[in-house]
C-alpha cells in the first residue's frame, strides 16, 4: 500500500497529541500502510531555531517528506493555532514539499474554541506547499484523550469514531494519490 509519514508538532514529551498519532498509526498499519513517525520536538532546536537547511535532521525530514505518499500532520492547538516547533519545520522544507501528498490534518485542544484551526492556520499552510488532496481534519478535546499508566490510551468513544472515520478516509485517499499527483 502505500508509505505514511506521521508528523507530531508537539514540543511536549508527554502529549496527548503525540500519543494520539501513535495510536492512529496503529490503524494505518493495520490497513496495511508503512507509517514512519516523525516527533518535531526531537529535530534540534538550533537546526530548527537557527534555520539551518543543511542540518543532517533537516535534510533528512526534506527526504522523509520527499518519498512518502501521504503525510499526517498532528498538532496542538496554541492560541488558536498550530505549534511553533511544527511551523519551525514547516518553514525550513522546500516550497512545494506536499506537492502529490495526501494529507490528513489532526489537532487537539482544551477547549472548542479552537476547533477551527485546523481550517483556519493550519489547512492554508498545507495547500501552500503544494498537498495533492487535504482529506478531512479532526479537531479532539483533550478531555477525551486518557493516557494511562504504561502510555495505553483510551480515546472518548464519539471521538475515537470520528477519528476512525477521518482515518479511514484519508487511508482511502491514499490510493488515489497517484492520479492526483499525475494529474497536477
Amino acid at each position: 500500500m502505500a508509505t505514511v509519514l506521521s508528523v507530531s508538532g508537539s514540543p511536549s514529551v508527554s502529549s496527548r497529541t503525540h500519543r494520539l498519532l501513535r495510536h492512529l498509526d496503529q490503524r494505518l498499519i493495520a490497513q496495511g500502510h508503512e507509517v514512519i513517525p516523525l516527533d518535531v520536538r526531537t529535530v534540534p532546536a538550533e537546526a530548527l531555531l537557527g534555520a539551518d537547511f543543511r542540518h543532517p535532521a533537516i535534510v533528512e525530514a526534506t527526504e522523509l517528506f520527499a518519498r512518502v505518499d501521504g503525510v499526517v500532520v498532528g498538532t496542538p492547538v496554541y492560541k488558536a493555532s498550530y505549534s511553533g516547533v511544527l511551523k519551525a519545520l514547516l518553514d525550513l522544507l522546500p516550497q512545494y514539499a506536499l506537492t502529490g501528498k495526501t494529507v490528513l490534518p489532526l489537532a487537539t485542544g482544551g477547549s472548542v474554541a479552537h476547533v477551527l484551526a485546523i481550517d483556519y492556520a493550519l489547512r492554508p499552510v498545507l495547500t501552500s506547499m503544494g498537498a495533492a488532496h487535504i482529506v478531512q481534519g479532526w479537531f479532539t478535546l483533550d478531555k477525551d484523550i486518557t493516557v494511562h499508566e504504561g502510555g495505553a490510551l483510551t480515546v472518548a468513544p464519539a471521538a475515537h469514531e470520528a477519528l476512525a472515520q477521518v482515518v479511514d478516509q484519508f487511508s482511502a485517499a491514499l490510493g488515489r494519490t497517484p492520479l492526483l499527483a499525475a494529474a497536477s
